[in-house]
């Protein structure tokens, strides 16, 4: 497995320990987490976040990779990109991006989501990759339409986000 990946604006590297704070910046705003079951994060949550992460990085057969997206010019950490092999023996994986508020709307989510699908196929050898998304969210439901994906339908009743 590689320990990271680079598309023309971005690096998605292994996250380090003193990402936590990078991720703090923006798992502690209220309108990044909207549509999550967590968050707004405390200090502690998001140093607990990144501690997890760190040990899913060791399991045996690992599922989890999460990436922190940095700026390829200043190496700025600004989100992160998840990949997860969520059945090993049918070969299906699942991708998960979040971006600080301050970067929105400039492609960078379309470019992470492109190279996770890309990691799934060619460096886990999958057969299917899925993402899920509230309705709620166009901006993400955007993305994963940019990225190929296509809508299978709706998982009622499935995951309390906030207020529905």
């Amino acid at each position: 497995m590689i320990d990271h990946l680079e598309s023309e604006r971005v690096i998605l590297r292994e996250m380090e320990e003193k990402d936590w704070i990078d991720v703090h910046k923006y798992a502690s705003q209220e309108r990044v987490c909207e549509y999550q079951p967590w968050g707004p994060n405390s200090e502690k949550e998001s140093g607990g976040f990144v501690k997890q992460v760190l040990i899913d990085a060791n399991q045996e057969p690992r599922s989890r990779f999460v990436f922190s997206i940095t700026l390829r010019e200043s190496r700025e950490m600004i989100g992160a990109g998840e990949f997860n092999i969520r059945d090993h023996t049918n070969k299906v994986g699942e991708i998960a991006y979040i971006v600080n508020p301050k970067y929105w709307g400039m492609g960078f989510a379309t470019e992470v989501a492109k190279l996770l699908i890309a990691y799934g196929f060619h460096e886990c050898n999958l057969h299917r990759i899925f993402a899920t998304c509230d309705p709620r969210n166009i901006g993400s439901s955007r993305v994963l339409e940019k990225v190929g994906m296509t809508k299978e339908g709706r998982i009622r009743e499935h995951l309390l986000i906030k207020d529905g």
